[in-house]
Parts: structure tokens; C-alpha cells; sequence
């Protein structure tokens, strides 16, 4: 589980294929690998990958085909920078919102433009996504924990402060540019429970929710 503030940003050393997957050697700015643990998640450009080595100042991970078909990791070439932050810890501040570094979509930059001191974006929203994203709801975009500012049936934008401009791997994207998009958990949630009463119920209101066990005189309160 991540927040989606991001730590570090990393450069891409190698891309090794492996069986239909990758071995991502990464070697961050600040980061010290020797320092992480084998096997911890790490969320890079907002994608939940484990640890496999951490030698030469360089973290490697492996990423299944399935991660390489549904993000931008198959996109990655040596010279790419990717955003990078470690899951969380029992006690840390949740500074941004819940990211679970499972990408739901990819999106591309369809505008940029200058906004006082930051900058506006205009993203592509992949049909399947598009119900799970609200204005002013929450949104992780390689990563990076964002508000939505207006949402369409196939766009949304952001709005991007000067300190996410100069830390994160978004302060180079333009036009064109292909990013991992990740919706609230939350959202996720809900419009699984309106799939379902969309199936078998007539509407979702408070009893149908106490029927699934979300509140009522049963819930854990």
C-alpha cells in the first residue's frame, strides 16, 4: 500500500526480457538500495513491484507479461525516469491517498498548459476507467497522488503545483506522453456494488448495503 508521494525518481539502466517479461535495473537519485530489503514492493511510475536485487547501487525488479500488456512498463527503455516510493509502514502519515500500485488503465496526455506557477493536464479516461473518476475525487498517475479538477466521459485534467513539477517524472511529460492510471480504491468498490445491484437488486440504498454487510446492527461499527 502506497499514498501516492512520491520519494525518488529513478533512471532506467536495463530492460532485460524474460519469458514475455522484463528485469527493470533502476538506478534511483537518492535512494540507497542497499538499504531496502529483497522482496519489499516499491511503487514505480505507480506500478507495485517487488525487489529481487539491489547490487551495484542499482534495484532491479521483474515484471510479469501481465504487468508489461496492462502499463507503461513495456514502454520503458534505458534513460526512462520513473517516479519511485516505498509502501507504507504501520504509523506513517497518509499524506496523499490509498494507492495500491495496481494500474487500472493507460491514459495519454492529450494537453498541457501553463497554470500561474504549475500546470493544467489533459488525460486521456479509457472507457472502463471513466465511471471511477470524479472532480475532486482522488487519482494516482504514474504514481503521484492527485485531485481530479474537471472529469468528461473521455477526459480528465489536473491540476500540477510547482513541487510536483520538479520532483515527479510529470514535470517532462507532454503531448503525447503515455502514463499508468490508477482509480480510488473507494470508487473501485462502489461500482462493484452497482454492478451487482444492477444484476440482482433494485437500487443501492442502506438496506442493501446492510445486506452485503457494509453498516448496520451486524457491521463492526
Amino acid at each position: 500500500m502506497f499514498t501516492g508521494l512520491v520519494e525518488d525518481t529513478g533512471t532506467v539502466e536495463r530492460v532485460e526480457p524474460r519469458q514475455g517479461g522484463v528485469r527493470l535495473a533502476l538506478r534511483p537519485r537518492t535512494l540507497r538500495p542497499e538499504e531496502l530489503t529483497l522482496g519489499e514492493s516499491i511503487a514505480c511510475n505507480g506500478c507495485c513491484l517487488s525487489l529481487v536485487d539491489r547490487s551495484g547501487g542499482v534495484a532491479s525488479f521483474d515484471a510479469v507479461p501481465e504487468t508489461v500488456r496492462r502499463t507503461t512498463v513495456g514502454l520503458w527503455r534505458p534513460g526512462t525516469s520513473v517516479n519511485l516510493e516505498r509502501s507504507l509502514r504501520i504509523g506513517d502519515r497518509l499524506g496523499g491517498h490509498l494507492v495500491q500500485g495496481h494500474v487500472d488503465a493507460v491514459g495519454e496526455i492529450l494537453a498541457r498548459a501553463s497554470e500561474g506557477q504549475g500546470a493544467r493536464l489533459t488525460i486521456s479516461l479509457p472507457e472502463q476507467l471513466a465511471p471511477l473518476v470524479a472532480e475532486k475525487g482522488s487519482i494516482a498517475i504514474d504514481g503521484v497522488s492527485l485531485t481530479v479538477a474537471a472529469a468528461g466521459r473521455d477526459r480528465f485534467e489536473v491540476a500540477l503545483i510547482p513541487d510536483t513539477l520538479a520532483r515527479t517524472g510529470l514535470g517532462a511529460a507532454q503531448i503525447g506522453t503515455r502514463v499508468n492510471l490508477e482509480a480510488d480504491v473507494l470508487a473501485r468498490h462502489v461500482a462493484r456494488l452497482m454492478e451487482f445491484g444492477r444484476a440482482g437488486e433494485k437500487s443501492l440504498d442502506a438496506a442493501a448495503l446492510e445486506r452485503w454487510g457494509y453498516g448496520g446492527a451486524g457491521g463492526a461499527g
